[in-house]
């Protein structure tokens, strides 16, 4: 019987609705691509008590290789997917919703970018072809958009925000120390503090929830601003001194100006 190879890790908290039918199109998706026996699934739910233990579990009965971690002491979506690429059995890892925004028929494409080579794979919602559910709210597109500009300087990936992705194992434990389970958008974290050198991108549409609520709010994005500022001081790390001496001049420049005596007339002028 095969080994696990690949492991997708789905933070999760009150997901129950979404479990089955997230795991059911996951593992046909994976078999098309002869991959369902050498992937395993990995739950990683923080104790949401809503049911999902148990769906997980009568899902294993049932011959689906997936299993399930709770939380009772950590909370948080980026220290639960680190949770799950520590416990994962594979060396592709890959990382995806549990809201059925992420389409799980593309799992199999994130993975095999993995197996080729490539060092971190992004399901991208942006390129060729670029399209959103058509009842995704205007604000969340304007803000995905704002995001990704702030986070340019960091990355040349297209979509740095988006949270359906995968890391090989050798990069993610050459850069595992460094790594911050706290930061909004754990992706972003991991290409950056691992130092990833070869990527990949793979098309997605990014659908509706299908249950559950969103858990984009305003805390959320101020989190947000501040993981990016401590990313920006991380990957440039003279950037602050920088701007702080620049800002200094300007002051210097600009009090100076002010205090200067003002210009006598000359006889004759």
């Amino acid at each position: 019987m095969p080994g696990i190879t690949s492991t997708i890790v789905v933070p999760a908290y009150k997901e129950q609705p979404n479990v089955r039918p997230l795991t059911e199109r996951l593992f046909k998706a994976l078999a098309e691509h002869g991959m369902d026996k050498t992937t395993e699934l990995l739950y990683v739910d923080d104790n949401s008590k809503d049911g999902t233990v148990e769906k997980v579990e009568e899902l294993a009965k049932e011959g689906y290789n997936v299993r399930i971690i709770v939380r009772t002491e950590e909370r948080g979506l980026s220290s639960a997917v680190m949770k799950g690429f520590d416990e994962g059995k594979g060396t592709a890892l890959v990382c995806m919703d549990g809201d059925l925004q992420h389409p799980p028929e593309k799992a199999p494409l994130l993975l095999k970018e993995l197996h080729a080579g490539a060092e971190f794979v992004l399901g991208t919602r942006y390129g060729e072809g670029f399209a959103v559910d058509k009842d995704w709210p205007f604000y969340r597109v304007v803000i995905s958009k704002g995001a990704r500009l702030l986070a340019r300087p960091l990355t040349p990936l297209s979509d740095p925000m988006s949270g359906f992705f995968g890391i090989s194992r050798p990069a993610l434990k050459r850069g595992r120390p460094s790594v911050s389970p706290v930061g909004f958008k754990i992706g972003l974290e991991l290409y950056v503090k691992c130092g990833c050198t070869t990527n990949a991108e793979v098309q997605i549409f990014f659908a509706k929830r299908e249950h559950g609520e969103s858990k984009l709010t305003g805390k959320v994005m101020l989190y947000y601003l501040l993981h990016l500022a401590e990313l920006y001081r991380y990957q440039f790390p003279l950037l602050i001194p920088v701007l702080v001496v620049l800002l200094a001049v300007i002051l210097y420049f600009l009090f100076s100006l002010c205090l200067a005596p003002p210009a006598t007339k000359t006889k004759g002028s």
